[in-house]
């Protein structure tokens, strides 16, 4: 039988995606999220694909419904081999404008929910010594951006909080392993139903990927040991760019980082928005942006296959290497 999986916001974006790869490989599935008609439409798209799925709608912010999802989950589909946090909401505004009350639910939903689904899923785990945690990151989990805020601050948390984790398991020679998975602009539904008071659309800062890059990237996280997984060049560029270059970073940021985040077009009238409650319907896992996201990422497949690649390395080397010899003898 295939592995209990958990994927906590499932209905939508990335969580829709991975909820598909893992669909494919016959694991038996239990999504989260608030949405119950997105939920719905995962858990057929996952029965189609050949796998087997649960939909418990959960706002993963409450731990006590996050621990009884986890109840359900081992009770119909046995003990959780991973469990993926995922789940997100967001403000797009400038911090000063910001309610006070609306910066504290994105915290609570994508820092809290993640503190939520992590101790729900080791308490589970720990006692069984085998378990994988999988944090869905970003690169601004290194790198804030304006109009982001609250949830640059949340994904920073979940950065600081997954490591102390690590060095906890790492400690008690645990073999339940936690990794971060971190992600590139991708085209999902968040830019359609974020908070914000912008004129004009929000977009994500190109360049832009699918959402079925991100879930490649979680199901080889899945299947491998590995601390992190960078997906996109992107991702890599700007970790490292904040690593040397930070000030340089603030003041080109600070010149395009607004206009980056909007689109051309203007914001609908009156748009309904997802902070408290999930907006009716079936979102998919797209956004509006296919025309320019990328489907594929030279870097990923690179940070994936590293012994093919040093493999190839290596005969180029040796065949270098070979022939300089040639030529000198």
């Amino acid at each position: 039988m295939g592995r209990v999986v958990v994927i906590t916001g499932a209905s939508a974006g990335v969580g829709r995606a991975v909820a598909r790869v893992f669909g494919e490989r016959g694991a038996r599935v239990a999504l989260l999220a608030r949405g119950s008609d997105g939920l719905k439409a995962t858990r057929a798209e996952i029965e189609a694909a050949g796998g087997t799925a649960l939909d418990l709608p959960t706002d993963v912010s409450d731990r006590e419904q996050v621990d009884r999802a986890a109840d359900v989950t081992e009770n119909e589909l046995g003990p959780i081999d991973v469990w993926i946090n995922n789940a997100m909401v967001s403000v797009f505004e400038e911090f000063v404008d910001i309610d006070p009350a609306d910066f504290e639910r994105v915290t609570n939903v994508t820092y809290i929910g993640y503190v939520n689904g992590t101790r729900t899923a080791l308490k589970r785990m720990l006692p069984r010594d085998r378990g994988k945690v999988i944090q869905v990151g970003s690169a601004l989990a290194y790198r804030g951006i304006p109009l982001q805020s609250a949830y640059c601050g949340a994904k920073h948390a979940i950065e600081g909080f997954t490591e102390s984790i690590r060095c906890e398991l790492l400690h008690h020679k645990s073999s339940v392993t936690i990794t971060e998975v971190h992600m590139p602009a991708l085209n999902t539904p968040q830019f359609h139903w974020v908070k914000t008071s912008l004129t004009k659309h929000p977009q994500p800062v190109p360049p832009i990927y699918q959402p079925e890059v991100a879930a490649r990237a979680v199901l080889w996280a899945a299947d491998h040991t590995r601390r992190q997984v960078h997906v996109g060049l992107p991702t890599v560029a700007t970790i490292w760019a904040n690593k040397f270059i930070p000030g340089l970073l603030d003041r080109y940021l600070g010149r395009t980082g607004v206009s980056s985040q909007q689109a051309s077009w203007p914001i609908e009238p009156n748009r309904p928005d997802n902070l408290y409650h999930p907006l009716e319907g079936d979102h998919g896992a797209h956004g509006e942006f296919d025309d320019e996201a990328h489907g594929f990422s030279p870097q990923l497949w690179v940070t994936t296959h590293r012994r093919i690649v040093a493999g190839v390395v290596g005969a180029a080397a040796a065949v270098t290497g070979a022939l300089i010899g040639t030529s000198r003898r």
